[in-house]
């Protein structure tokens, strides 16, 4: 089971030279994915805070079918790959959970190996887990892992995440995430991992090259695009409720 945008996908993440990461920023509705679409990215990864944040929820709280029909409308605006973000997995058995994801047109997704009450799952119990969507999904999607250890007060983080990474790889990830890991830590993962890694960088894009150089095959932003957008919305608002008098610049010719 394998389908023309999810090759294309997984053939984004291999032959990048160093200084060369994927960047895929993350929509958190449709009108948002066009903009990126427009700007010209080959391909786009749904953040799930963003998409909470979009649907009214703390992150976290969003339900399966509200994120399911989010990352439904933000893969129906656009004609480039997405992939989804849906959390944890949202305690839905893998053949089920693969075919909602494949159902919404993502051809790719995040799974995390957080527990719900903050602490950090099994690697070899998840690692299973992630088997078991792997052979469901076939070719059919591509399988980022995201590695908590780093946002989960790991002793020594960067030494778990390519403990978890390997297993993961192993079990049939195309992709690894250690989110929070910061960019003096990449080097170190990137020797000891095989394959691509997903890195979070800062939304303001300042240092892509540097996170690419330092072992990121692909950079991903969470929720920072989204925050930047509400930021200047924020600033447009309130400039909108500002009187007029208040406003540098504002011409007073023509009042009554």
């Amino acid at each position: 089971m394998v389908t023309g945008a999810a090759a294309a996908f997984r053939a984004l993440h291999h032959d990048r030279s160093p200084g060369d990461p994927l960047v895929l920023p993350g929509p958190w509705d449709a009108a948002s994915a066009r903009v990126f679409e427009e700007a010209g990215f080959p391909a786009l990864a749904t953040p799930s805070a963003g998409v909470a944040a979009s649907l009214g929820y703390e992150d976290g709280a969003t339900p399966a079918d509200e994120m399911f029909a989010a990352v439904r409308r933000i893969v129906r605006s656009v004609s480039v790959p997405v992939s989804a973000d849906v959390e944890d997995g949202y305690g839905i058995a893998p053949k089920e959970l693969v075919a909602r994801l494949l159902e919404t047109g993502a051809v790719g997704c995040n799974l995390e190996d957080s527990t719900r009450d903050g602490g950090l799952k099994n690697p070899r119990a998840h690692a299973d887990w992630l088997a078991e969507v792997r052979a469901a999904a076939g070719d059919a999607l591509v399988l980022n892992a995201r590695i908590d250890t780093f946002v989960r007060g790991a002793a020594d983080p960067a030494a778990e995440a390519v403990e978890r990474a390997r297993l993961y790889i192993a079990a049939g990830a195309d992709c690894v995430y250690p989110i929070g890991a910061p960019l003096t830590a990449l080097p170190r993962l990137r020797a000891g991992i095989e394959g691509p890694i997903n890195a979070g960088a800062p939304a303001d894009g300042s240092v892509l090259r540097e996170w690419g150089a330092a072992g990121a095959t692909r950079i991903t932003f969470g929720p920072g695009l989204q925050r930047r957008a509400a930021e200047a919305v924020r600033g447009i608002a309130e400039g909108l409720v500002r009187p007029a008098a208040e406003v540098p610049g504002t011409s007073h010719v023509g009042k009554v």
